[in-house]
């Protein structure tokens, strides 16, 4: 189900002109892409700083209508000012949404509380927490999920373990990326090692005895 919009067209770009929009309380944007002429708009600045409270909002198709013409398009960037943290300005991408996009979504991991492997005393190693995906807006997570419950130490979760929903692929070498590791030594071989240590101290013990 597409997020729908109202915008009105900007006649006038600028800096001065966006300036004036967002004295106005309203936020400027621009639509791009599909090899059509961008087009100015303008957002209600309330509206939208209320939307992007929800989450996972780049993998949503949007429905902006313009009065003029709906288009149909991705939330690709949002510019904050660097004091205030209000939106400054919003760039969405025509899409056609029966074509396959390509999206970074986050990448998250879960039951870190009962991993097998951190349990036993193995250290977590989440090098990567975004991955690139492919697929119809509709159909692309706004995230996806590392399970840990069943990892043990010297674990590694790679792109091509990654659960993904039906229709949806990697990006390019996405697959050969390492996303988390459990690192560490197991408890039994810890125990070994402190076991032949103190049979090695015993030993040192015995010699300066005799």
């Amino acid at each position: 189900m597409a997020i729908k919009l109202n915008a009105e067209i900007r006649n006038v770009a600028g800096k001065g002109a966006a300036r004036a929009v967002r004295n106005n309380k309203n936020i400027p944007a621009v639509i791009y892409g599909e090899n059509k002429t961008p087009v100015a708009i303008k957002l209600d600045g309330h509206s939208f700083e209320m939307l992007i409270k929800k989450p996972g909002l780049r993998t949503e198709l949007f429905e902006i209508d313009t009065k003029e013409a709906k288009e149909n398009a991705m939330l690709v960037d949002i510019q904050y000012h660097p004091v205030s943290d209000k939106v400054i300005h919003v760039d969405f991408k025509r899409i056609n949404s029966k074509k396959p996009v390509t999206v970074i979504v986050p990448v998250e991991v879960v039951n870190n509380e009962i991993s097998k492997g951190l349990k036993l005393g193995g250290v977590l190693n989440f090098a990567v927490r975004s991955v690139e995906l492919v697929g119809l807006i509709d159909s692309i997570p706004e995230k996806i999920e590392i399970d840990l419950t069943n990892m043990d130490i010297g674990d590694s979760v790679h792109g091509s373990d990654l659960k993904l929903p039906k229709g949806v692929e990697l990006g390019l070498r996405q697959e050969e990326l390492t996303f988390a590791t459990i690192g560490g030594k197991m408890a039994e071989e810890t125990e070994a090692k402190n076991t032949a240590s103190a049979a090695e101290v015993s030993k040192e013990a015995v010699k300066k005895a005799e």
